[in-house]
This record gives C-alpha cells, structure tokens and sequence, in this order.
C-alpha cells in the first residue's frame, strides 16, 4: 500500500508511505527539516504501522499544536 499524504500545519510539503503486511517499508517526505526527518525515516523503515503511530501521535513542534511526526502518524492511520 502506498500513502500519499499532505500534511498540515508544518514545514513538510508531502509524505510518501509505503506499507506491506502492517510494516513501513520506506518513507519519503517532501520539505521540512532534511537531516531529521531523514533519520526519522530510516528509524521507521521496518517498524509495524501501529507502533510508529503510539510513538509520534501527539508529539509537538515548538508552539504548534502538531509536528512532522504527529503528521507521520496521522498519515499512518490511513494503513489501518
């Protein structure tokens, strides 16, 4: 399954997911911050989808009420 997600309200311009058998396979995301968001991606690659979510949803960016992360799990949520 591959997720094409937009994210709102951070830096990141677009998510792409893919997803076999419950487990994220790669992730690749469009703007933000290059070098976190690059290891946040290599750390997910062969995690199962709803340990990712119980890991990033909630998870703040400064002021904001969300982040790349809780984005991430937002856009994950769509797997199940």
């Amino acid at each position: 399954m591959l997720i094409e997600y937009t994210p709102r309200g951070v830096c990141s311009r677009a998510f792409e997911i893919e997803v076999e058998d419950g487990v994220i396979r790669s992730v690749q995301v469009e703007g933000g911050c290059d070098g976190n968001l690059k290891g946040l991606s290599s750390l997910l690659e062969g995690m199962k989808v709803e340990d990712a979510i119980q890991r990033m949803e909630g998870i703040q960016c400064g002021l904001k009420p969300t982040s790349c992360p809780d984005q991430l799990a937002q856009a994950l949520k769509t797997a199940l």
